[in-house]
């Protein structure tokens, strides 16, 4: 498993994926994206956004659409996706990466902390407003400096064994209990006993 750029021919699948999970596509630009894709069937398991705000007082980045496939969740793909975001962020020169979320426990595990409103940069409080009516009113944001990212150990291994269906549960096989059958008392159309 491994995070990469995205690529233009990446565009149709990262549209499909954002609209399922009902993420932020506001000025999609693919180019702005980092997928997670597993070596072995360069099948591809997350991804997500890195925007520059470009305003008057200066550049702000925004981390959003953040997102892992089902199948793929619980194994590190998330963080990781968040991980190479916050490098790119500091090998262009930002101190602090923002994300409007409604999952702000997910990122805190990373150390992203919340945001006075006195304290937030003009556009990611328009950007708060904005996705309060189009996402969800409950988004929060936080943010991180990014020399204070810390990957959990353990995600760092689940991440290094990632495969699809790796974390979920198999179905349980199905009982007569479960369709509210006694199965000691039941007599059957066909029972020969």
């Amino acid at each position: 498993m491994y995070v990469r750029d995205a690529r233009n021919r990446d565009e149709a699948w990262l549209l499909d994926r954002i609209e399922e999970m009902g993420l932020d596509s506001t000025a999609f630009r693919s180019r702005d994206y980092v997928i997670a894709v597993d070596e072995r069937t360069n099948e591809r398991a997350g991804f997500g956004r890195y925007r520059i705000h470009k305003t008057d007082e200066g550049e702000v980045c925004e981390l959003t659409g953040i997102g892992v496939v089902d199948g793929w969740r619980g194994q590190g793909v998330g963080a990781h996706v968040v991980e190479r975001l916050i490098d790119l962020a500091a090998d262009n020169e930002f101190e602090t990466v923002y994300s409007i979320t409604d999952s702000d426990d997910y990122l805190r595990q990373f150390g992203f902390e919340s945001v006075d409103a006195e304290e937030r940069p003009t556009v990611i409080e328009d950007r708060l407003e904005q996705k309060r009516e189009e996402v969800d009113e409950n988004v929060v944001v936080v943010a991180i400096d990014t020399g204070a990212f810390e990957m959990p150990a353990e995600l760092r291994e689940r991440f290094k064994n990632a495969e699809k269906g790796g974390s979920e549960a198999e179905e349980p096989e199905e009982s007569a209990e479960d369709f509210g059958i006694d199965a000691e008392e039941a007599t059957y159309k066909y029972d020969t006993g």
